[in-house]
Formats: C-alpha cells, structure tokens, sequence
C-alpha cells in the first residue's frame, strides 16, 4: 500500500510536521476561515490594514487582524490549489465549512493532528466517551517540549479542546466533554479525498488522522468512498483502484461549482 510522505525535495503542499505555538492566539476559527478565503486574493498577499479597512472579519481590531491573517496563509495559502477552490466556492453548507476548516488547521498543525487524529480516536475505540481538561493538560505535556509551563500547557489543552468542538467532535461547553462525530457530506468527502491526493502527508488515503479523526478509516472509510460520483473505488484483495474521475481538486471543484463566487 502506497505511503504518501513529506519530502525536502517536493514541489507539492505537504503538512507541517514541525512543532509550533500558533494555535495560542487562532484556534478553527471557522466563520473567520470562510471570511478570509471569501476575500482574500489567491496568490496575492493583501495587508493587514486592507483586511481592516474592508472590514474582512467584521469590527475586529487591526491587532487581532494581524493574527487572523498570519494563521489563515499558513493554513490556506500554502495549499494554492485548494486555496483557490475555497475562493471560489459558492454556498458552501455550514458543516462542510466547518470539516474543511478543521483539516487545513490539522494539516499544518502536527499537535491538532495528533490530538483529533489520535488522542480522541483512541479515547472513542476504547469506549471512554469523555474527556476533560486536566486530561488533555496531562496530554499536552507529553507531546511539547519540556520547558512548557503549567500555564502554557492549561492553554494549549483550552485551544485544543475549542478546535475538536468547533470541528464538531465535542459536545457541551463545560467538562467533562462528551466525544461525538460529526455528519460528513459526500461533497465535503470528496474535498478531502481530492485535497489530500494533492498534498505529501505521512499516511494513506484509507488510513490517515484526516479522516480518521472524523470516524472514517479502513473499511468504514471504503464503504464511503464507493458512494462518491468523483471516484469509481473498488478493492481486489490488496489492491485498490481509485478510479479518479478529475485529474485534480479544481477540476472537479470547476465541474461541481462552475458558477463560481465567494463561498
């Protein structure tokens, strides 16, 4: 089974695999997300005080501007391809906004990744249904360097546990939190597949914390993509055949989205 991974030498997008500490001031972000790839320009970088002035993310300040722009190119702008799909889609559905915010921010952060990808997985196939904070404060600390104070790692498990809620993977706002899935739709699949088929990542399309943070792997994965009208998948034994219909994200984004617009 093929296994896709980062290289120095690629050309192609790939996912961060250094860590770092962004997640502090942006965690998902959704609605800001969808504001940023509604206005901004793909493959031009627009200003901090053009982005206030215009009112891109409504009466916030020029400060929380600057942050918002900063987390929003890494997460966006490294991705051209997707990036100008996500520019030109219209009317996209709530939680498909909220499924493709939540990959890009776990594409170029390896601590979300691991978190949604890994930690709570591991938490829903052991049939532990809850988790709290000082939970994921002990678990924070494992992964990061280990000269993160108490205070530092109190918020990182506070953003990490906002981004799995806003990515629909928590329920209630006050611990302990209950593990749910969200509701994927075969056109927010279909971005992912196509997305990913485009970026060096560590993993495979069947088995990788994109979606397997979302509860499809494996074979629960392959009985979903067997639905897609972008894809003819099929299994034989070891062998699988995607069968893509598009020879990119954007051509199938141009044949699904054709009129274009902001999303």
């Amino acid at each position: 089974m093929l296994i896709i991974r980062s290289s120095l030498m690629s050309a192609r997008p790939a996912e961060t695999t250094q860590f770092h500490t962004r997640l502090l001031k942006c965690a998902l972000e959704v609605e800001d997300a969808r504001a940023y790839w509604k206005c901004a320009t793909p493959g031009e970088v627009s200003s901090a005080q053009d982005a206030f002035d215009n009112y891109w993310f409504g009466a916030k300040s020029l400060a929380r501007v600057k942050v918002l722009l900063t987390n929003f190119r890494a997460r966006f702008d490294a991705f051209p391809d997707a990036f100008r799909v996500l520019h030109a889609w219209r009317h996209m559905d709530p939680q498909t906004r909220q499924v493709i915010s939540h990959w890009h921010l776990q594409l170029t952060d390896p601590m979300v990744r691991a978190f949604t990808g890994d930690f709570l997985v591991q938490r829903r196939e052991g049939l532990r249904s809850q988790v709290t904070r000082d939970l994921v404060v002990s678990w924070v600390g494992e992964q990061g360097p280990g000269r993160w104070t108490m205070s530092t790692r109190i918020q990182f498990a506070s953003k990490l546990l906002s981004c799995a809620a806003g990515a629909g993977l928590l329920a209630g706002k006050r611990g302990p939190r209950q593990l749910q899935l969200p509701r994927i739709s075969d056109e927010a699949l279909t971005y992912g597949v196509y997305l990913l088929r485009g970026v060096d990542f560590d993993g495979t399309l069947l088995h990788n914390p994109y979606f397997r943070s979302l509860g499809m792997d494996g074979s629960s994965l392959e009985d979903r993509l067997k639905g897609l009208d972008a894809l003819r998948f099929r299994r034989q034994g070891d062998l699988l055949d995607y069968g893509w219909r598009y020879p990119s994200l954007a051509a199938w984004a141009g044949d699904e989205h054709p009129a274009g617009g902001a999303a």
